[in-house]
Order: structure tokens, then C-alpha cells, then sequence
């Protein structure tokens, strides 16, 4: 009971951090296909990753009765999202010393598109202001830091799900069999004992 109020809990935690992080994200995939670029990859594998990890959060919550039977595949999956989150916030890793009150892009000025040498060629908006990019990027690493945690304690709960769960199923089997057992020796019994009576030799009347 309590390891599923816990497991519970964290995914909603963990839905509620990631739709900012896609927020955020689509914000800069929209602008990337609006001026026609590809989305560089330490925005698009956090934000795919992201997007997959909230659908997979909502399921197992919605089905939580199926996530419980199956708890050791939830839990190889939550670990699976564990190196997703890795890879996608190591992608992300420049932003991590950047001072976002007075950032110029570093060396990703080219790859930030719109958001950076593009967009100051092209009159573009978006490029205007630079220290709003840097602070949504490094929000979006903080948060994806937050999801590696969580899902890695979420998959570590859904083990002790599994653990929990699976002495009730060896109970009701061993009782199944325990009660089939009796009922095959008291039929057996009473077999005996018909064959037995029908054996005896009837009295001798004179």
C-alpha cells in the first residue's frame, strides 16, 4: 500500500515537470521550423524524450492495476528513460557554467538558428533576446537532471511493487493446491471406502 502511494506520487511529480520542459522546447522547435532549420539535437532529444516519458508517466498511472502486475517491465522501462535523460541533458551540458545575464551564445551561436547568428542576419525576433534562450535552455537541463532522479527512484519502487506483489500470487497457488489436494484425498477416502463395503460378504441366513 504504501509503495503504490509513493510510486503514485512520484509519476505525478514527474508529469508535472516535464510539461514544462516541453513547453519550453516546443517553444524552440517552433521557431526552428518556422525559419525552416533543422532542430539542432540538444534541444530535439530532450524534447522527444520528454514528450515519450510523459505519455509512458500518464499510462502507467491510468492503468496502475496493469503497471502493478507488471511491475518488473515498468521498471525496465523507467530505467530505459534514466539513460534517455542522460544522453538528452549531456547533450545539453555547454549550458551549464553560462551566465544568462550576459550570454552571447558561446559555441553554439551558429546551431541556436533563429535564436542566435541566423536570426540577428535575418532581422529574426527570437534573437533579440539571447539571455531568455540561455535561461529556458538552463532551465530545461535543470529539469531534465530532476527527471533522470525520478525516474530512476520510480523504477526502483515499481521493483518493490513487484516484490510486494508477488508473495499474494504464491499464497493463492499454494492454497489452490492445499485445497485440491484435500478434496482429491477426501474423494479417495470415500472411494475406499464404498469398494470396501461392496467387498464384504453378505451374512449367512439360515
Amino acid at each position: 500500500m504504501i509503495g503504490s502511494v509513493f510510486f503514485i506520487f512520484n509519476r505525478l511529480v514527474e508529469i508535472v515537470f516535464l510539461i514544462p520542459i516541453i513547453g519550453m522546447l516546443a517553444y524552440f522547435v517552433n521557431g526552428y521550423l518556422k525559419a525552416n532549420l533543422l532542430t539542432p539535437p540538444y534541444i530535439l532529444v530532450l524534447f522527444i524524450v520528454s514528450v515519450i516519458a510523459v505519455f509512458w508517466a500518464i499510462d502507467t498511472l491510468i492503468r496502475f492495476s496493469t503497471t502493478k502486475r507488471s511491475a518488473i517491465f515498468v521498471a525496465f522501462m523507467d530505467l530505459l528513460f534514466v539513460g534517455a535523460f542522460i544522453a538528452a541533458v549531456y547533450e545539453l551540458r555547454f549550458i551549464t557554467n553560462a551566465n544568462c545575464a550576459s550570454w552571447h551564445g558561446g559555441s553554439v551561436w551558429i546551431s541556436l538558428g533563429p535564436f542566435g547568428s541566423y536570426g540577428q542576419s535575418t532581422n529574426n525576433p527570437l534573437s533579440l533576446d539571447v539571455n531568455k534562450t540561455c535561461a529556458m535552455l538552463k532551465a530545461c537541463f535543470a529539469l531534465g537532471i530532476m527527471e533522470t532522479i525520478f525516474f530512476f527512484w520510480t523504477a526502483l519502487l515499481a521493483l518493490f511493487l513487484y516484490h510486494s506483489h508477488r508473495p499474494v500470487v504464491k499464497e493463492t497457488i499454494v492454497r489452490r493446491r492445499s485445497h485440491s489436494s484435500r478434496r482429491g484425498h477426501g474423494s479417495g477416502s470415500h472411494s475406499r471406502h464404498r469398494s470396501s463395503s461392496r467387498s464384504r460378504p453378505a451374512p449367512y441366513v439360515v
